[in-house]
């Protein structure tokens, strides 16, 4: 059972800063903030969870079924996260690439404290055994002031796993996958890294986030290891009986120059190769949602939509469905994931390539964090646009992504990923 209090906010933006400072004491963190952004399915403007009383962490065998009893016998609010290998529970695949960061496979934490911040009202809820700290924690939390914590980063110098002529060989290896049928369409990612450095992670989620204001960032803690997040992508979210699917696919760059920068949005709108990925990827949706949806309640709501970000202009499309009450919330999860907008289609036959053909286990990144409600909703997002730290091992990585299709440029590809590349270096080097 919980405590549960609403505050009222003079400086709501003032708060979401000093809460994050004080979260900071904790081992298990999890924030997610949508800047903002107030789209058809919204939800909060920011979340806190933060000190865990039960969890879940655990290796990809029977990860889905462990979180499933987890879920349902805690009936609580869970904050976690899904890594890419998880694929390997759900299909005879493997991960035996390079990787430096080490984040368990899946993890799931239940908070003893929770903050709700919506509008000028923070809704606090602690359960029973911490509540008497509440009044404590605001006026801590209040105190909290950012400038206690800054410790700028090393002098970090970025290192390609994948280097500009093996990465036009290996694209040419995935079209020719292309030409031969083996895919239509598949994702491939290269990994940007930096060994032997230090960051101090709460400063570089802010510098993150200030750059790209994504509706989906993200700053996780879990004990050494962090994720610092400024995705703009939502995976899933289950609303009632409501599932709502958002892949990304199509991405452009923005122009300080109105007219031209107008003008790249309607090219970008227009791209018959950018709109092909997204509808391949909107086929992969539906046909994940229809596993769980009632009959004939699968649909597309929204059709490759340009939506407009600091930094890039993304193309976005909706899918939806409705599930029958007797669906667990963890078999929608099971039978959709890993998200396809970070696979491709087929989804196997693509998860296999990209295994033997990208150099670094993915791990967090294309993998997905959220939330369950107490009643079984959830919401999670695409873990891209991110910096992953392991600060024990001193290992800082960032990874960026394309679709490969038939009508695919590899230089074009290659530029692509260094537009996406672009915050999460210079966050780290300037």
């Amino acid at each position: 059972m919980r405590t549960t209090l609403k505050h009222s906010l003079k400086h709501p933006e003032n708060f979401k800063q000093q809460l994050l400072v004080w979260a900071q004491q904790f081992d298990d963190v999890v924030w997610i903030d949508s800047n903002n952004h107030s789209g058809k399915y919204s939800n909060f403007d920011a979340v806190l969870a933060v000190n865990a009383f039960t969890s879940i962490k655990t290796d990809y065998v029977d990860a889905f079924e462990r979180l499933n009893e987890y879920q349902q016998s805690t009936k609580d609010w869970i904050f976690g996260y899904l890594t890419y290998d998880l694929k390997n529970t759900t299909e005879a695949l493997v991960s035996n690439n390079f990787d430096g960061l080490a984040f368990p496979d899946l993890y799931f934490f239940q908070p003893k404290k929770l903050f709700l911040l919506k509008g000028n009202e923070v809704e606090i809820q602690y359960l029973k055994m911490v509540d008497d700290e509440i009044e404590s924690d605001l006026v801590k939390i209040q105190e909290s002031n950012n400038l206690t914590v800054q410790k700028s980063n090393d002098l970090i110098k970025i290192k390609l796993r994948i280097h500009k002529d093996n990465y036009f060989e290996k694209v040419n290896k995935m079209l020719a996958h292309i030409q031969r049928g083996d895919i239509y369409e598949a994702n491939f990612c290269q990994e940007f890294y930096a060994e032997d450095s230090q960051i101090n992670p709460l400063e570089t989620f802010n510098k993150l986030n200030a750059i790209s204001k994504p509706p989906f960032a993200t700053f996780l803690k879990l004990e050494d290891k962090y994720l610092l997040s400024a995705s703009p992508e939502r995976y899933i979210k289950k609303e009632g009986n409501k599932i709502i699917s958002q892949p990304i696919k199509g991405t452009a760059k923005r122009s300080a120059e109105k007219k031209e920068d107008a003008e790249l949005k309607e090219t970008l709108s227009k791209d018959e190769k950018e709109r092909s990925e997204n509808i391949m990827i909107v086929d992969l949706v539906r046909n994940d949602l229809s596993h769980t949806a009632e009959k004939g309640s699968v649909k597309v709501e929204e059709l490759c939509k340009v939506y407009t970000f600091l930094q890039v202009h993304q193309m976005i499309s909706t899918i939806s469905s409705r599930v029958s009450e007797n669906i667990k919330p963890i078999d929608i999860l099971k039978t959709t994931f890993p998200m396809g907008s970070m696979t491709g289609a087929p989804k196997i036959s693509a998860m296999k390539i990209i295994e033997d053909l990208e150099e670094t286990k993915r791990g967090l990144y294309s993998g997905s964090v959220g939330y369950f409600t107490p009643n079984g909703d959830f919401d999670f997002n695409v873990i891209i646009r991110s910096i992953l730290y392991n600060e024990t091992k001193k290992y800082v990585s960032y990874s960026v992504g394309s679709a490969i299709t038939t009508k695919s440029d590899p230089l074009k590809e290659y530029e692509e990923c260094l537009i996406k590349a672009k915050a999460m270096r210079e966050v780290l080097e300037n």
